[in-house]
């Protein structure tokens, strides 16, 4: 609630701003705010290019307000194309990951509890902005049960030399199965400042975040769900595994990246100092008041409560030469400090004492060649340790464009990546739950190849995992999860082919994606399905004068059977299991698109061949995929 009262006298106080710095534009005769001013109710006159996003990486995009299908894929609680992600029932739950090239590792030890940060934004995840006009965007959608998901942001430019953006997304549902309350809160703050020589360029963001489940531990009874006996088709009256379990996650980060170039001014050949430092906080806790076996034995009866604290401090202080001969290259140094508590000791049964405390110093150097000339676009990265624990890493990525139209794309990735914290302790009051290992550093080599072309954009990842990181669910019992970490001492080699391709006719269009995958390993341990798909059928066309753009069609998704991961709410994480294969049903969804000036409508049918196809429709061994539901949102944009 703070956020909200936060964002909302923000937002007035830079409306505020906004316009006494358009009465300033005005007497400085200004043309385009002028312009702007006159005419709000218009479009925009100001070009495109001023209205700029850029990401961390200064990668260059511009707001867009058109209404594609690239747009309806987008339009979820995350914000962007969940291809490869499959949902749990309720929104602002966690995903089973279909696609496993979505995986990213950072090679130095996260956090973990890896199934409660998919709406949890990371550094390289905030944009920054630069904007003629005050631009304001509003997201809504509605719930399955009770509820709304939200997106409230607005961004300005006091000067042309500074921004402020502010962000507010939230979501509460209250789903239909019974203990499956989602709330989540996502409060976002960026600031970009360069002075007038351009010098001195700074970006800098805060954010907060907080993702609260109740965790019903899935269906107890899968015969009932399956079963088309009317009674349970109202979802509530479904046995589930927990009653009143619940896990949140909650982070603060503070981030700058900023730089200042020695030479006064801006020539072929500068040199600069770059330094980037980010400060982040995470708690995560599970807890549960009435007493449960479904995690074997504990060491109380009731009020559960297991919490982690860490906290993260990330320095990097660089170098960088640019030549417009030569191209850029940086050399850096970095230093990682975490901090990773529970707040108390735990004795097990064999008199092993697990300790309450995780704590380190890491430090590296390395550099990076960017390389950018006519045609070809290069860059290489390497980075090793200097600390008493190893890591590294290699990257390596060229790009060819030949025109705006293809381009081919080639990385190489080596990385050796120490394990996040939960794999190395943990504690619980379930007995079980409680270790302290020393495994040793992932090794993960990746090739991706790209092609985007006018004919068809393809991909191909090759990726070796050796001393690969897991949960696994050790007791073999249908009743009682235990899932342990584990380190699989052999190699598994993973292929992936992905293609996309949009056919039109006339007036329709037919959008595919399909990825094809294929493990080679001597241990159900990396289990994904070897087909996934995804298939847009839609017409589009202008009405009533060309004051509404339609858009109607639909989507069917499907993806081979496979040993899919099941959730553990108790530890965050998804572990293995070679017990039941999900998948082979079909998803088809029913959607009516418009847009009206500068606001996107949506309206979606999702799933409604729920009760055509039979109910075998699962997210996990234990965890059923969403029943058919009937949405309505809209995307709503203002230029002032």
């Amino acid at each position: 609630m703070k956020y909200l009262l936060f964002f909302f006298f923000s937002f007035l106080s830079l409306q505020a701003m906004a316009q006494e710095e358009r009465d300033n534009a005005v007497s400085k005769k200004d043309t385009v705010r002028k312009s702007l001013r006159e005419a709000p109710k218009e479009a925009p006159k100001a070009s495109i290019d001023k209205y700029r996003i850029l990401t961390l990486e200064r990668d260059t995009t511009y707001i867009d307000t058109s209404l594609s299908i690239k747009k309806d894929y987008q339009f979820n609680h995350l914000r962007k194309d969940n291809f490869g992600l499959l949902p749990f029932p309720n929104d602002g739950q966690t995903y089973n990951t279909l696609d496993f090239g979505l995986k990213q590792n950072n090679v130095y030890p996260e956090f973990g509890f890896k199934a409660k940060h998919f709406n949890y934004s990371k550094a390289s995840d905030i944009n920054y902005y630069s904007v003629a006009t005050p631009f304001t965007e509003l997201y809504f959608k509605t719930v399955s049960e009770q509820g709304q998901s939200i997106d409230a942001f607005i961004t300005l430019n006091t000067s042309e030399q500074l921004n402020f953006s502010l962000a507010y997304k939230g979501l509460r549902s209250l789903g239909k199965y019974r203990n499956s309350l989602s709330s989540a809160g996502n409060f976002r703050f960026t600031t970009s400042y360069f002075t007038k020589n351009k010098r001195y360029k700074a970006d800098f963001h805060f954010v907060s975040q907080d993702i609260l489940n109740n965790e019903n531990g899935g269906v107890s009874n899968l015969n009932n769900f399956e079963s088309n006996n009317a009674q349970f088709t109202e979802r509530a009256r479904l046995e589930v595994y927990l009653e009143d379990a619940s896990s949140f996650l909650d982070g603060t980060r503070y981030f700058l990246d900023h730089s200042f170039r020695i030479n006064t001014n801006d020539g072929s050949n500068n040199l600069t100092i770059n330094h980037q430092i980010s400060y982040e906080d995470k708690f995560f806790e599970f807890k549960k008041a009435t007493f449960t076996d479904r995690f074997g034995s504990s060491y109380k009866s009731s009020d559960y409560s297991d919490g982690t604290k860490s906290n993260f401090l990330y320095n990097k202080l660089g170098a960088s030469f640019t030549s417009k001969l030569l191209g850029d290259l940086n050399f850096f140094v970095e230093n990682y400090q975490y901090n990773y508590l529970y707040n108390r000791i735990i004795i097990s049964n064999n008199q092993i004492i697990v300790p309450n405390t995780n704590n380190n110093k890491l430090n590296a150097v390395g550099g990076k060649y960017f390389y950018n000339k006519n045609k070809i676009k290069g860059e290489a990265l390497f980075s090793t340790s200097i600390s008493n624990q190893a890591f590294s890493t290699l990257d390596l990525s060229a790009k060819y464009e030949i025109n705006k139209k293809n381009d081919f794309s080639f990385q190489y990735l080596n990385q050796s990546k120490i394990p996040d914290l939960n794999y190395t302790l943990y504690q619980s009051s379930f007995v079980n739950y409680n270790w302290k290992n020393d495994f040793k550093n992932e090794k993960i080599n990746t090739i991706k190849l790209k092609a985007n072309t006018q004919w068809l954009s393809a991909e191909a990842q090759v990726t070796l995992l050796n001393d690969y990181l897991y949960f696994k669910d050790v007791d073999l019992s249908d009743t009682i999860v235990i899932s342990t970490a584990n380190q699989y001492q052999k190699t598994i080699n993973y292929l992936s082919l992905k293609a996309s391709k949009e056919l039109k006719f006339g007036k329709f269009a037919l959008d595919n994606t399909v990825l094809f995958q294929q493990v080679t390993q001597s241990d159900n341990i990396l289990n994904v399905p070897k087909l996934v798909t995804r298939n847009t059928l839609y017409y589009t066309d202008y009405l009533f004068k060309k004051a509404l753009y339609l858009q109607t069609g639909f989507t069917f998704q499907a993806f081979t059977k496979y040993y899919s991961n099941e959730y553990n709410p108790l530890i965050g994480e998804f572990y293995i299991q070679d017990k039941t294969k999900t998948g082979n049903f079909p998803l088809v969804d029913f959607f009516i698109n418009a847009r009206i000036q500068r606001t996107r409508i949506y309206l979606k049918a999702e799933h409604f061949n729920s009760s055509l196809t039979g109910r075998n429709y699962f997210a996990s061994p234990n965890q059923p995929y969403r029943d058919f539901i009937i949405r309505f949102g809209l995307v709503w944009n203002f230029f002032q």
